[in-house]
């Protein structure tokens, strides 16, 4: 227990050098973490179900081949390339949003340093580092979170393309 107490006393003390910001990032990564997380587990349980009702339809068809019945499977095709996109664009949105937010946070030590040496001229290092520390700690944070959900939205795309293409190929050998 004494592992775990040390290592959120550590986070929280990261947290608060920081700042608001580091906050924000924390927030955002989190939710593009959870629609992360809920992507991966539509692909791996939730889809492969939906594609077996959808085949299961398709194949109680009696009419496969006109022109009415392949706008009916083209139908199928968009509802779930729909649900496999869905999600998709917040994820990207979020690991494009995070580096600025980083950025906002280096804008906010840079800001800090420029009060200290107004206050106290250029002898406080102390008072610049507190401010360099911001700087750094939220550009890494925003940098860090940003490349991680690059990796996987990228990821889930590919997935989500390879997914839709599979569903048109049992849409049509059936």
């Amino acid at each position: 227990m004494g592992v775990l107490s040390e290592s959120l006393f550590r986070i929280e003390l990261l947290l608060e050098k920081g700042g608001i910001v580091l906050w924000l990032i924390l927030m955002a990564s989190l939710l593009m973490w959870a629609l992360i997380v809920e992507r991966y587990y539509f692909l791996l349980l939730i889809y492969p179900a939906r594609l077996q009702q959808f085949l299961k339809q398709w194949q109680q068809r009696q009419d496969r081949q006109s022109w009415y019945a392949q706008r009916i499977r083209e139908g199928m095709v968009a509802e779930i390339s729909a649900s496999l996109h869905r999600f998709l664009l917040p994820i990207k949105t979020l690991a494009a949003v995070l580096p600025m937010l980083g950025l906002l946070g280096t804008v906010m030590g840079m800001i800090q340093v420029f009060d200290v040496m107004t206050v106290f001229g250029t002898g406080n290092a102390r008072g610049f580092a507190g401010g360099i520390s911001i700087a750094l700690i939220t550009t890494m944070a925003g940098l860090v979170t940003a490349l991680s959900g690059l990796y996987f939205s990228a990821n889930l795309e590919h997935r989500a393309q390879r997914a839709i293409q599979h569903t048109r190929d049992s849409l049509r050998r059936e």
